[in-house]
């Protein structure tokens, strides 16, 4: 592992000596990026992809514990079932579970999955929504088209982001295409999404249109 050392940040920040330093020269040479970028914040996604029960997959995790280590930088670690994939265990089990490091270097944060039977994921879900409508660039959009259609966007996509952002990409080139240029309802039924969103599609709408069409306590009806 130890050749790898600051290899990593060394090719992110383009240094030129990264595919001919040694591991000391690497790690010092990070460490100087680091401080002349003034970089605060290093962001790692898709650490859940790392095997821990292969030797490179090891490798791999201490790396990520001596960039922690040896740079002045907070770092975020991101991954999907870290706790069962044995992640902060480090692949260990049983009595060996207590030699682990990593569930005592790193702070785990939940994140929520959207939804909408609460007010507060209501909130978060339109606000998903509002931020992304800002960004969109279509001739004919106008602000408040996607809101209006929160509850079918959560239908489509079961509140998942990246089934979320698919459906409006692909929403986005159909709108260009055909010439619509807005996000609308009809528009966004012409499209396919993963199988996960179209099987859990009709469950998610019936689910929401009983809620929909039950009084709730207290009501006159």
């Amino acid at each position: 592992m130890s050749n790898i050392r600051g290899q990593g940040p060394c090719e992110y920040y383009g240094h030129p000596a990264t595919d001919r330093a040694n591991a000391a020269a690497l790690a010092s040479h990070a460490l100087d990026c680091v401080l002349s970028c003034e970089t605060q914040l290093g962001i790692i996604d898709d650490i859940h992809f790392i095997d821990l029960d292969r030797r490179d997959g090891l490798a791999v995790s201490n790396h990520l514990k001596w960039l922690a280590n040896e740079l002045p930088v907070t770092f975020i670690y991101v991954g999907v079932g870290l706790a069962e994939r044995r992640f902060f265990a480090d692949g260990l089990t049983g009595k060996n579970v207590a030699l682990a490091q990593t569930a005592r270097r790193w702070t785990r944060l939940g994140v929520d999955p959207f939804r909408l039977d609460t007010d507060q994921g209501r909130r978060h879900w339109r606000s998903l929504i509002k931020s992304t409508e800002r960004q969109l660039v279509l001739a004919e959009h106008r602000p408040g088209m996607l809101l209006r259609n929160a509850d079918y966007l959560f239908e489509r996509t079961s509140g998942h982001i990246g089934s979320y952002f698919t459906l409006l990409m692909r929403g986005c080139y159909r709108a260009i295409r055909t010439g619509t240029e807005s996000i609308t309802r009809e528009v966004l039924d012409g499209i396919r999404l993963d199988e996960a969103s179209e099987q859990a599609r009709k469950q998610l709408a019936a689910t929401m249109a009983h809620a929909k069409n039950t009084p709730a306590l207290g009501d006159a009806s």
